[in-house]
């Protein structure tokens, strides 16, 4: 008798156990998000400041009325004494879809086109800005959605580093990619706080193939005591040494941004 209450016991647990795990909706990690990276090359102080009018009164207002509540526009520091100045715009975006009838949706906004004239109806012979870059970058496995920093010095003192990892070919490529999320340098730089944005694979882009990622620090000494620690930590050093990681990385373009005041991000 105990025997039978025993297997009775434990047929009915089975039974439980099996309702539950059909009432519980399933666990779906996070969609990886896109990322629109805009890159406006200008010649001119007045190509600047026209481009900056159009981003913070037309642009920016213009994509929170579509649903977009973070957009983030940089500066980099060194972009007063540069020759050809720069402004970098991000835009997280929740799928392919949503880039391509984001233009459908601006034709339609009329605040945008009249906060934006000066911009979208500028002539042949004074457009606003030279040329105009769009990067298309999706969201690493482990870090599927866009974060914001958690920073809370002034905006004009912080340093945003945005890094681009280019690969000899494609499959070297994806090798630093997979040392990103399986490896585990993306467990190094959170725990070492590096406060990045988004870490991302190029779909689309000038300098295929490769990976671009966004830290921010509260100051340049900080950025440079961070990268410091990151170079002397044990688990980096472990890392790095792996022969199955060695040279995958052909080029590493670093650039130090500023966001712009009026910037989400």
């Amino acid at each position: 008798m105990k025997t039978n209450k025993s297997v009775l016991g434990l047929l009915w647990a089975v039974l439980f156990l099996n309702f539950v795990g059909l009432a519980l909706p399933a666990y779906s990690a996070p969609a990886r998000e896109f990322y629109e990276l805009k890159v406006y090359s200008l010649k001119t102080k007045e190509q600047e400041e026209r481009v900056e009018n159009y981003l913070k009164n037309a642009y920016q207002p213009a994509m929170h009325r579509a649903g977009i509540s973070k957009v983030g526009v940089f500066k980099p520091i060194s972009n007063d004494t540069a020759r050809t100045k720069k402004i970098f715009v991000l835009v997280p975006m929740k799928s392919l879809d949503q880039l391509v009838k984001l233009p459908q949706a601006l034709q339609k906004d009329k605040q945008y086109a009249q906060a934006g004239a000066d911009y979208i109806n500028a002539p042949f012979n004074n457009p606003p800005y030279t040329r105009m870059e769009s990067i298309v970058i999706q969201a690493f496995e482990l870090m599927p959605q866009m974060a914001l920093p958690k920073l809370k010095g002034p905006k004009s003192e912080r340093v945003y580093e945005l890094r681009s990892y280019e690969g000899h070919t494609e499959k070297i490529y994806q090798n630093k990619v997979q040392m990103f999320n399986q490896g585990g340098e993306i467990d190094i730089f959170n725990r070492l706080g590096f406060n990045a944005v988004f870490y991302g694979e190029v779909v689309a882009g000038s300098t295929m193939p490769n990976l671009m990622y966004l830290t921010t620090f509260e100051d340049r000494p900080t950025r440079d005591e961070k990268w410091k620690s990151f170079s002397a930590d044990p688990a980096w050093k472990t890392l790095s040494a792996k022969p199955e990681y060695k040279n995958n990385v052909s080029k590493n373009v670093t650039l130090f941004l500023r966001p712009a005041e009026y910037s989400d991000i």
